[in-house]
Parts: C-alpha cells; structure tokens; sequence
C-alpha cells in the first residue's frame, strides 16, 4: 500500500481465504526515495501519467517485495498473491474516473507471484465511490471488538468504518482531510516533512474564523457514500497565519470533521480505534478523544500494527478476487451492487 500521505510503501504478510483471517505476518515500510516522492507528488491530479514514472513506481515495489521476502526468510513461491494498491494520483468518482498508477504484469513479472490490482476502477465504473473499500477487512479483524464501534484510519485523507453487531452491519466514508494539509503546512513554514507528535499543533492558537470557513464545505453534511480526493482540500486558507495557528487550525479542523462524521452514523459507537500514520500525532489523537466524547484506542493496544492494516487489507481483497469474492458493496461505496473488483496478472513464463 503507498497511501495519499506519499510517505513510501507498506508491505505486510496475511494468510486468509478472503473471509477469515488466519495468520498474521511480518510488515514493514519502506520510505520513497526524495526523487520518486517529488514525481509522484508532480502527479496529483494528472489523468495522463508519465510511463516512466509508472515503470519507477512498480520497480520501486518490486525492490520493497524482494528486500521484504528476504526480510522474513521466505521466497517467492511461496506467496499466492500480491495485493499492489498502486498510487492513487486521482479520485474523481462523481466523472467516474479514479486512477492508481502502478503496472501489474510488470509487477508479477519481476517478483515471479500473482499480482492483484486497479481494486478500484470497476465500482467507480457502475457508480461507486471507489472509497473506501477496506472495511470487509475492518470487519473481519474486528470480530472480538465490543459494537457497535468504528476503525478510524487517519492518512492523507480520513476515513472511518462503522462496524455495527449484525453480520453485514458496515457502513464508511471518508470523514474529511486527515494529515495530508497538516503535513503539507508544515515542510512548507518549517521545512519537517510532518508535525512530530503534534508539538508545533500544540504550540499555536486555532484561528476560529478560518476554521469556521473551512467547515463550511457542503462535504461534511453529505450523506454517505462519499468519498474525497486528497487534492480536495488546500492549505490556501491558512497561509496568513503563522507556523504553529496554521498547524493548530489544520489539525483542528481534521478532527472536527472526523468527530462530525459521527452524526452519519446508524448508531453511537462504544469505541475509536484508530489506525494509519496520524495515530502518531499525540495531539491530533488526543483532540479527537475530546471531541468525540468516546473512548480512542490505537489499534495497537489491540495487538494490530497500526502501520499496516492498510497493506494487509489489500492482501485480504486480492485473496478475494482470486477466489471470485466481491470487495465493494451498496452500503458503502455507493456501487449497484456487490463488485469483484481488481485485475488479475500472472508472471510471464
């Protein structure tokens, strides 16, 4: 999973039959190299991406799989599948266009395994959101969590799975910006690629004026499905304030929008749980606590490793398009109905 924060590639071990989840592997993350980061970035937004940059991409992941596989002391065969996310450079589910650069015949080609991806294309193409489509998963890793309760998975953007006591109780949306703002604030007033434990956050005054506008978007009061581009937010807004205001009313207004998604709800949660990079902003979790008036367990605290839920979730949806199951639903992407989604590619011979 290379996610819309552009931080680099998470990789994680799963065994599973698409429904439960067996095993739990080893995980890791590897950090763009600088220059791939900055192509990427060049990207946003674009529907015609450069091939080069592609080939880079998917060499990039092909390197992280082979470093990952030695890592663990496994080989290629045996690996049935690997989920390839791609990276998503645009989300446009209202035109019906989303794109996730990456090759996947190229990727099974140089790791010699299976390769699942484009997860996204065939539920925005009848109608989908296309976002999110991880939840199957939160569900399936959630079965001895107390419900009703909701997996928040901060990124770039935010986005929040209710898991409700039903079997097929699931409902999720993105909530609003997650840390992808915040980060862009601060390389920008402080050259740090992101606001460490939220301390410059901690450190400034929230603009109410500004937050105030920035609530405003009609987004929030949308009911699902929905779901956001990471480019549908700015920094705009802030760029009268100094370091740490901007930093404070960027981060408040990701977590106001995270706690207003409580109202879409079917009913109130018992707990958050949540995952993605931003749980390691102290404060940012900390404000969403007191927001939220509930009690916010890091995934980790559950045993879970919070850096790679995201990679795991694709290795569970690609082990569910080989078998023929499907990872987008009605209730929550919008789509008509139940969607096998992905691309298959098998290693050239």
């Amino acid at each position: 999973m290379s996610g819309t924060s552009l931080d680099g590639i998470d990789l994680a071990l799963l065994k599973t039959n698409g429904k439960e989840v067996t095993e739990i592997g080893g995980s890791r993350t590897e950090r763009y190299e600088t220059s791939l980061r900055e192509k990427l970035r060049d990207l946003l937004g674009c529907e015609d991406p450069h091939a080069q940059v592609v080939k880079e991409l998917t060499i990039a992941h092909a390197q992280a799989v082979r470093r990952f596989l030695d890592n663990q002391k496994l080989i290629s065969k045996t690996i049935s599948v690997i989920g390839f996310h791609g990276h998503t450079i645009l989300h446009q589910p209202q035109i019906r266009k989303t794109l996730q650069i990456g090759d996947g015949q190229l990727l099974a080609n140089l790791t010699g395994i299976n390769v699942v991806n484009n997860f996204r294309a065939i539920d925005v193409a009848n109608g989908g959101q296309g976002a999110p489509i991880t939840p199957i998963f939160h569900q399936a890793m959630g079965l001895r969590v107390g419900k009703p309760f909701a997996i928040l998975n901060i990124g770039g953007v935010a986005n929040v799975t209710w898991v409700g006591s039903r079997t097929q109780a699931l409902l999720a949306f993105d909530t609003g910006p997650g840390g992808g703002q915040l980060d862009e604030w601060t390389q920008r007033a402080i050259g740090e690629p992101f606001d460490d434990k939220g301390l410059l956050a901690r450190a400034g005054d929230i603009d109410s004026y500004v937050l105030s506008g920035l609530l405003k978007n009609p987004y929030f009061e949308k009911s699902p499905p929905k779901s956001l581009d990471r480019n549908d937010f700015s920094i705009e807004p802030v760029l009268a304030l100094n370091a740490a205001d901007g930093a404070a009313t960027l981060l408040e207004f990701s977590c106001a929008t995270i706690a207003m998604a409580e109202r879409h709800f079917p009913s109130p949660v018992e707990c958050w749980l949540v995952t993605g990079g931003g749980r390691k902003n102290e404060y940012m979790v900390e404000r969403i606590e007191e927001l939220v008036k509930k009690p916010v367990m890091l995934v980790d605290e559950l045993g879970w490793d919070g850096d790679a839920v995201e990679a795991q979730a694709f290795a569970y949806l690609a082990v569910r398009t080989m078998n023929g199951l499907p990872i987008t639903f009605p209730n929550i992407t919008g789509v008509d109905r139940p969607r096998v989604g992905g691309e298959i590619y098998r290693p050239a011979i």
